[in-house]
Formats: structure tokens, C-alpha cells, sequence
């Protein structure tokens, strides 16, 4: 059961009647009602998130040759071969583009949102001698993971810009809309992420499981095809992945194509937004059992 923690200072008398300090008093009380999450704590501790922040993006790349040129070499390593299998060979249409900056757009969210999925669902179990040990609200952990990926997204927006200054595209006035699909993106793996870390600690079988359901949901998401090949009769079924949405708003903040179906996009926001709500009740439901299964 979750407990809410209320910290009263105190004084006392000694027997000459001279106040004498104590202790705090903690009086520890059981939470009630399913929505009773205690986010506030979480702003409390706004310093650790920072702490866990800076700790990911420091041990990311901790004795590497390269360093943080694994954000750039592995993206576009990967738009390469898009490039070379489906753009060449596949033939694959990429709405008037040049299909390396096309793969790329579509890279850019999708490599961000697959790390952060990756490391929100192992966040949990990855700290558990904290988890064990030592009180903070356990939700800082997966917050963390989306955080510490936007320094690695930075570095690849950076190569993106370059990519598109080497074949003559300028982006419109629809950058300015940018920061909303990347936070959309953020939201995306946070609400998945808060359910595969929850339940990461019971089945460690979820390690073996998020690689596997991220290869088949990048296939399902509009990377290295545009959404104009979906059937229409299907628009709206496949506006479900939230992802979909975020890789086309940023083909069109970036390079000016068509504007993003609304419908689509109010759809895959619903989505996201009732998924987030559900995952952090999920999430604050299995925190009490977190140090028993760890």
C-alpha cells in the first residue's frame, strides 16, 4: 500500500522548563482512492530527476572511442541502408523528397522514442539497490529516461539540418510546431514505458520482450514509407499509433510537406494522453511491491 509521509518539527521541555529541539515527527498513513498519487512528491525531487538525468547521459557513453558520436554514426548508419534497400532497390516513394532526408525525419523521432522506451522499461529493475534501500518516489526513474535521450535527439537534429542544407531544403514557419510532436513523442514512450517498468520487475521476461515489440512497431510506423501508401479505410485505424502522427508532424515542421491529418492527429493524442493517465495509476498501484520482488 502507498503511504503519504508528513514531516512535523518539534519541542520540547526538559525539566528545568528549557526547550530542548526534537526530532521530526513522520506519521506514515495509508493512501486512499485510486487516484491518490502523490505526483507532487515527484516536484519535491525535481533535484534527483536532475541527478538521474545527468548520471544516464554521462554513463551512456563512459569509456567509448567516440563518445556521443554513437548519436550520429547509428542513425545514420541506419538511413544508409533505408536509403540504398528501400529507396533504390524497393523503390519505395518519399512524397517528392530525397529519400535519405525523407529516411532520416522518420529516424530522427523513432530513434529517440525507441531509446527512451528501452531505457524507461528498464529503469526499475536497472536501479533496484536504490529501489531497496533508500525512499524517493519511484517515478522519477522512467521519467528520466525520455529527459536524458534529448541530448542525443539534439545532436541528430543538428546532422538533419546539415542533411537537408546538402540538398537545398529549408524548413517553413511550421518548425515552430516542432517542440509539440517531439513532446508528444516524449508523452508516447513515458505512458508505454510506465507499464513495462511496473511490470519489468514481476517478469523479467519484458527485457526480452521491448526489443522485439519495437522492430515490429517501427515497421508499423511511417519510416521508410509514406502514410499516402495506407489505405485510405485504414487512415483512421492506423492514427491508433500515436508515432504515425509524431513522424509525419515532424516531415511537415521539417520539410514542408502536407500538413498532418487533425483527425488523426486529435485521435493519436487521446490516445496518448489516456494511456499516460492509465499507466501512472498502474505504476503507483505496483511502487509499494517494487522492493519485495527486487
Amino acid at each position: 500500500m502507498s503511504t503519504e509521509v508528513t514531516v512535523t518539527p518539534g519541542v520540547a521541555m526538559d525539566s528545568r522548563q528549557l526547550p530542548v529541539k526534537m526530532e521530526p515527527l513522520v506519521v506514515i498513513r495509508p493512501r486512499r482512492g485510486l487516484f491518490d498519487l502523490d505526483l507532487s512528491s515527484v516536484w519535491h525531487h525535481r533535484q534527483l530527476l536532475y541527478f538521474f538525468f545527468w548520471r544516464d547521459v554521462k554513463v551512456r557513453y563512459k569509456q567509448t572511442a567516440i563518445g556521443a558520436g554513437w548519436a550520429i554514426l547509428q542513425p545514420l548508419t541506419t538511413m544508409t541502408i533505408f536509403t540504398v534497400i528501400f529507396g533504390h532497390l524497393a523503390k519505395i516513394p518519399s512524397d517528392g523528397f530525397p529519400y535519405a532526408v525523407f529516411a532520416y525525419t522518420g529516424l530522427l523521432p523513432w530513434t529517440f522514442f525507441a531509446a527512451s522506451l528501452t531505457r524507461c522499461s528498464a529503469s526499475v529493475v536497472g536501479d533496484g539497490n536504490l529501489v531497496s534501500k533508500v525512499f524517493f518516489p519511484r517515478l522519477i526513474m522512467p521519467l528520466a529516461g525520455p529527459l536524458s535521450g534529448l541530448v542525443d535527439f539534439a545532436i541528430g537534429l543538428v546532422i538533419l539540418g546539415g542533411l537537408m542544407g546538402w540538398y537545398g531544403l529549408r524548413p517553413s514557419w511550421a518548425l515552430l510546431a516542432l517542440p509539440l510532436f517531439l513532446l508528444l513523442a516524449v508523452v508516447t514512450a513515458l505512458a508505454v514505458g510506465l507499464f513495462l517498468a511496473a511490470l519489468n520487475v514481476r517478469y523479467r521476461d519484458v527485457g526480452y520482450t521491448v526489443p522485439f515489440v519495437i522492430q515490429i512497431w517501427m515497421y508499423m510506423s511511417p519510416i521508410v514509407y509514406p502514410v499516402s501508401l495506407v489505405p485510405e479505410r485504414w487512415r483512421l485505424l492506423y492514427s491508433l499509433n500515436p508515432m504515425a502522427g509524431v513522424i509525419e508532424g515532424f516531415r511537415w515542421a521539417l520539410l514542408g510537406k502536407a500538413g498532418p491529418d487533425l483527425t488523426a492527429m486529435l485521435v493519436s493524442t487521446v490516445v496518448v494522453v489516456a494511456l499516460l493517465g492509465a499507466g501512472v495509476v498502474f505504476f503507483k498501484r505496483l511502487e509499494p511491491t517494487f522492493a519485495d520482488f527486487i
